[in-house]
């Protein structure tokens, strides 16, 4: 049986290696990844160009067609292999949209009631929305309309009273870069401002057919670029999953979540027309209002969070067979008993520079690495003439696993060490580590001790501000 795979990165090369050991495996990639060549037949095509792809699928005659890339769903890659007749686990670009436009996301969970919808608006201009900045005090999160790969999000607490001119100013300042960078240049909202909310976040990847939506372990990552989850935000720096369930989320937790998966694909069909055939994650944070709650929907696997699931996941095979046969409500994804950790290496200048760190030759000493247990899974990478460069993101991510996330954390933090270059790389050390596990543990259940507060007196999602000279408004 031929699998063939779009897109080119970590989270690529971590289906290709569970694809490869059932099928013969062909990979339409934009550069050549190291380790997707050594694993897979691959041809070098634009793959956010939809008649270059399909032409790709005629020519291998693929037998099921994987899309890993986000940016090719968003570009009608899809929709034109589907046409082809090629069986095809991508989504299509309209239901694709839950991922692409933030501003549709919000207004799909509006519509259809779903629960954790967050107040929100959206700008086509930034006079508009510096005008609604500054007449609005609270704190808020400040984001791109559209889907950018981390960038352009900002949030920002309004909480001392005598700095409030100042965040209003630093509120202004970053709406106006997100329209110098024209990050939702192809979308008519440009701005998205939301309320801001806190807690503990966490992914649920789930296969689905438009129907039976089949969900793979819950993983935890880690956006913020440096330790103690400061700087700026970034396509996610390292990721962890426990054995059965992340250890700070309860089964009540992870099966409200399931069900707004459930509701939000059946609602998609609703708004779109279209079947949720494909990948669908969801971002989710366990908030003090809501408890489960999204803060943003992917069409695809996340990366690095496919690293840690598509090595554990041991019948993909099955979940293959399920969407070529329509039984994919049959598939129940057999898991390898064992916590995980992602840490992802990249050079200075990720995320915001990303020239800076680019063409830098890397060194890694493979056998030391595997020699702990570990694996390497290559980003932005290419090969010349044998030697290893960087191409500006995420270089490589060190795959670890263990029976707990401590030990795990502990055999790729060992790993990095393997990972060098003349130039400055950088990766979190504290990720899987006992310190930010336990912190994580103790922001969960402050924020679930609130939400279940407030669930026992009637208050789950309801907004409830005090205006001067009104009194007490409920929303």
């Amino acid at each position: 049986m031929k699998f063939l795979l779009v897109g080119g990165g970590a989270r690529e090369h971590a289906i290709a290696k569970n694809a490869a050991q059932y099928y013969e495996v062909h990979v339409a990639m934009p550069y050549k990844n190291p380790g997707i060549a050594r694993l897979a037949q691959y041809k070098m095509v634009d793959i956010l160009n939809p008649q270059e792809v399909a032409d790709y699928c005629d020519e291998v005659s693929p037998d099921l067609v994987f899309i890993g890339s986000e940016e090719s769903l968003f570009h009608g890659v899809s929709d034109e292999i589907l046409k082809r007749g090629h069986v095809c686990i991508g989504a299509k670009k309209k239901a694709a949209e839950i991922e692409r436009s933030k501003a549709f996301m919000r207004r799909l969970l509006e519509k259809n009631n779903i629960h954790g919808s967050l107040r929100f608006k959206t700008f086509t201009d930034t006079e508009t929305a510096l005008r609604y900045i500054d007449e609005y005090a609270g704190s808020i999160a400040i984001k791109p309309a559209r889907q950018a790969g981390g960038k352009g999000v900002k949030v920002i607490a309004d909480l001392q009273a005598y700095l409030q001119e100042e965040k209003k100013d630093a509120k202004k300042k970053h709406a106006e870069q997100i329209m110098q960078e024209h990050l939702s240049q192809d979308l008519e909202d440009q701005i998205l401002i939301e309320e801001r909310v806190e807690g503990v976040e966490y992914s649920l990847q789930c296969f689905t057919d438009g129907t039976a939506v089949v969900p793979l372990p819950l993983v935890q990552d880690h956006p913020h670029a440096f330790e103690e989850d400061i700087g700026p935000e970034t396509g996610g720096m390292g990721a962890v999953s426990g054995r059965g369930i992340l250890p700070f989320i309860e089964n009540s937790e992870y099966r409200k979540s399931l069900e707004i998966m459930e509701q939000s694909v059946q609602s998609i069909r609703t708004e779109t027309g279209e079947t949720y055939c494909g990948v669908i994650t969801g971002q989710f944070m366990l908030t003090d209002k809501w408890g489960p709650t999204i803060i943003e929907y992917y069409a695809r696997l996340g990366d690095p969070e496919a690293v840690n699931v598509m090595n554990i996941l041991e019948n993909f095979d099955e979940v293959c067979e399920g969407y070529l046969k329509g039984s994919l409500a049959k598939v129940k994804p057999r898991i390898k008993d064992t916590a995980t950790v992602v840490k992802c290496i990249s050079p200075k200048g990720y995320p915001n520079e990303r020239g800076m760190g680019t063409g830098k030759k890397l060194q890694i000493d493979f056998e030391k690495i595997h020699g702990l247990g570990a694996q390497v899974f290559f980003g932005s990478v290419y090969e010349d003439e044998g030697d290893l460069y960087t191409g500006g993101s995420r270089a490589v991510e060190i795959y670890a696993e263990a029976d707990t996330i401590v030990k795990a954390g502990t055999i790729a933090e060992k790993a990095t060490r393997y990972v060098s270059s003349d130039w400055k790389l950088f990766h979190r050390h504290d990720i899987g580590s006992q310190g930010l596990l336990d912190k994580r543990m103790r922001t969960a259940q402050l924020v679930r001790d609130v939400y279940q507060y407030r669930g026992h007196h009637g208050l789950i999602g309801r907004n409830i501000d005090w205006i001067p000279g009104i009194g007490k408004i409920e929303t």
